[in-house]
């Protein structure tokens, strides 16, 4: 009965079930989309803003205007053409006469208009035999009802062909947000209200909420934005500080000493560290000698020297007698990082082992008995690390390796099978400031700006497919000097069989019809590990000269005689992807070539791919791949749901983010459960719309 009864209060959290001309129907719909309650769509943002304020005159009005025009229907009719048909409404304001056409949906617009019908029409004049709109926007008007679309800014909202469907386009969200705000008796909480916020001026929360909606000028829009972005950056760092805060209340172990291995194996590397590799592990050692648990992200662009790193890492903390894990999120990452770290395990006696999914019987309990032990000190592993029956001894070391890959649950399990361990992440995908500070606010982050000494930046072209004779025969001339090549073929999951068909015919082509003379390899991603292994093998001992693969050698592998690549169907893949795949060559001392072909001209394709040309620098790269996908898709996943975000926009929003993390860590290094009087709106608000996210902060 009390349930019932909130719904005679129209607020915030009342079902859209209730609220006039929505219904059950409607609302299973609108659900669907996550729209639930009146709070869901008050904060169901527009995704752009028509200025609708100056109705202007047909004798006044010239192509290519934007204009809003009123007038009486004189005229209609399906106009039909050999090409196609098209439906013609003429109107006339009493200063002239202009045509509005639709070529789209005429069965639709032919039953919306009679003659004598007074109209307000909203789009771009053009002009051919006369002035004409082309698929208008449009009002009727009634002189009984004030129209909710003319002469005001009007809101856009995003909608799909589901809500289209049930009434619910842009038309249709104005009319219901409309209704709602004639009952509406509560706002949402205003977790600002009664708090400081220093030099960050900010109004209320109806304001913005009203403002946004119903826009009444374009700086009205501007101050709700920034009040709207400003609350959803602020959440998201309070989760951020409220994760910080719980790893740094636990109680964490102390690895003061550097020990035996790391001195052993870093007087026997073939090589100097760099500036930046030496300024990175200081900064872990730091982290290391104090009690509170490290929690470190480790950027590094592709070929950067973040192997070494961890590998040190790992040194001290096996000198202390304890375990270390890398966790990768491929099995050819996993053995790559084995291979690339078992060499420098062997100098000095470190038992290294490799955990995978394929390892079964008599095998794997041998492993499982070594890892509970403690007789495997380094143990690099997939998701199998994960399994119930993978017991340590003693971990207390986790490197995640592009940790964006694994899920929150899953990093939890692997740091809960040991006693608050140091936790390293790294990743080779350069990460925009903005973004580390949201997506990794809670950590602290290391980067590795310089490349190994010696390096030369890799060419790189763009060519069409009638470039490939020459493209191959540059191939056979850069073997001849004993150079190797990677010949890369797309593998997009949504037509996963179709690629794969392509790269094995590919791979036939160049071995019997183009390179006949040469030996080419392949492997994939559904090849058993051991053939993969043996077509490996052969490509780093130099017997294939030429190695086609799918998206399988995108991280990890580490080959310096291979020079060149070619990247079929370049304009397929994204530009975090291709600069990883550039990243497998370079790494020798000779001039690396990569040759993106581009078979499919496309706009975003054509732009990716010039940036590519343009530049090597992994943190450009990153910058224009944000621009062109948004977060959630920059990491390959919507973590936490932030990603989905109708309103934050990363490469605007650099100044804000900063100010709403400064108020977050300042307010929970205070009060880190948000009791105090000024603060309990805010936990109100984040107990009621971020409750979600709570996971995150209580990983390990």
């Amino acid at each position: 009965m009390d349930n019932q009864n909130s719904y005679f209060k129209t607020t915030y959290l009342s079902d859209l079930t209730y609220i006039k001309g929505v219904g059950p129907h409607r609302a299973a719909v609108l659900k669907k989309h996550g729209l639930q309650t009146i709070q869901d769509i008050l904060y169901y943002i527009p995704r752009k803003f028509l200025d609708r304020t100056h109705i202007m005159k047909i004798n006044s009005v010239r192509a290519g205007d934007e204009a809003v025009i009123i007038g009486k229907v004189i005229a209609k009719g399906i106009k039909k053409n050999r090409k196609r048909n098209s439906f013609q409404v003429t109107i006339s304001d009493g200063t002239g006469i202009m045509t509005c056409v639709w070529f789209h949906s005429i069965s639709w617009i032919t039953e919306k208009f009679i003659e004598g019908d007074l109209v307000a029409f909203f789009g771009k004049v053009d002009f051919y035999n006369g002035l004409k709109l082309v698929h208008p926007d449009f009002d009727l008007l009634d002189s009984g009802e004030d129209p909710i679309n003319t002469n005001q800014i009007i809101a856009q909202y995003p909608s799909t062909a589901e809500l289209k469907s049930m009434g619910f386009d842009s038309r249709g969200f104005r009319r219901l947000l409309r209704s709602i705000f004639l009952k509406l008796e509560e706002f949402p909480i205003d977790p600002f209200v009664g708090l400081n916020t220093g030099d960050v001026r900010l109004i209320s929360l109806p304001d913005a909420i009203q403002s946004i909606h119903s826009p009444e000028s374009l700086e009205k829009i501007k101050t709700a934005m920034f009040r709207l972005k400003f609350e959803e950056h602020f959440f998201f760092q309070i989760l951020m500080a409220l994760r910080r805060c719980v790893l740094r209340e636990a109680t964490g172990r102390i690895f003061d000493k550097k020990g035996e291995y790391v001195k052993r194996i870093y007087d026997r590397l073939p090589f100097t560290l760099t500036k930046a590799q030496i300024k990175v592990l200081r900064e872990i050692h730091h982290d290391l000698k104090s009690p509170i648990q490290m929690n470190r992200l480790l950027q590094g662009d592709v070929g950067s020297g973040k192997t070494i790193v961890a590998m040190l890492t790992a040194a001290i903390i096996i000198g202390h007698n304890s375990q270390a894990a890398v966790m990768a999120p491929t099995e050819i990452l996993a053995e790559q990082h084995f291979t690339g770290l078992k060499k420098y395990c062997d100098l000095v006696n470190i038992n290294i082992v490799l955990l995978k999914g394929g390892i079964t019987g008599d095998d794997r309990l041998s492993l499982l008995s070594d890892i509970k032990k403690g007789t495997a000190q380094l143990i690099i592993g997939t998701h199998a690390l994960i399994q119930s029956d993978v017991i340590f001894k003693d971990l207390a070391l986790i490197i995640v390796d592009e940790q964006h890959r694994f899920g929150v649950d899953q990093r939890k399990i692997l740091i809960d099978k040991g006693y608050h361990p140091e936790v390293l992440a790294m990743t080779a995908t350069p990460i925009p400031r903005t973004l580390a500070i949201t997506y990794h606010g809670d950590m602290d982050v290391s980067v590795i700006d310089e490349l190994p000494k010696g390096r030369i930046p890799i060419i790189t072209k763009v060519v069409t497919p009638g470039r490939l004779p020459k493209v191959y025969d540059f191939i056979r001339k850069e073997v001849e000097k004993g150079r190797q090549c990677f010949v890369v073929y797309p593998l997009i999951d949504e037509s996963e069989k179709m690629d794969l068909e392509a790269a094995s015919s590919g791979f036939k082509k160049l071995q019997k019809d183009i390179f006949p003379k040469l030996k080419v390899g392949y492997i994939h991603g559904k090849m058993k590990s051991d053939d993969r292994d043996i077509e490996m093998q052969d490509f780093i001992k130099n017997k294939s000269n030429i190695l086609v693969s799918t998206t399988v050698i995108e991280v990890g592998i580490d080959i310096p005689n291979a020079a060149i690549m070619v990247i079929e169907n370049a304009e397929r893949f994204g530009l975090a992807q291709l600069h990883q795949l550039r990243g497998r060559i370079g790494r020798g001392t000779e001039q690396s070539y990569c040759i993106l072909v581009q078979r499919k001209k496309t706009e975003a394709g054509l732009h990716r791919l010039g940036i590519m040309e343009k530049t090597n620098d992994g943190f450009e790269i990153a910058e224009e791949d944000l621009k062109m996908r948004g977060p959630g898709e920059f990491f390959g996943t919507q973590q936490s749901g932030y990603g989905k975000s109708l309103i934050v926009n990363f490469q605007e929003d650099g100044a804000i983010i900063r100010k709403a993390r400064q108020l977050a860590f300042n307010i929970v290094e205070k009060d880190p459960h948000l009791t105090g009087s000024p603060h309990q709106n805010i936990r109100k608000k984040f107990m009621q719309k971020y409750k979600s996210m709570l996971d995150f902060v209580n990983i390990g």
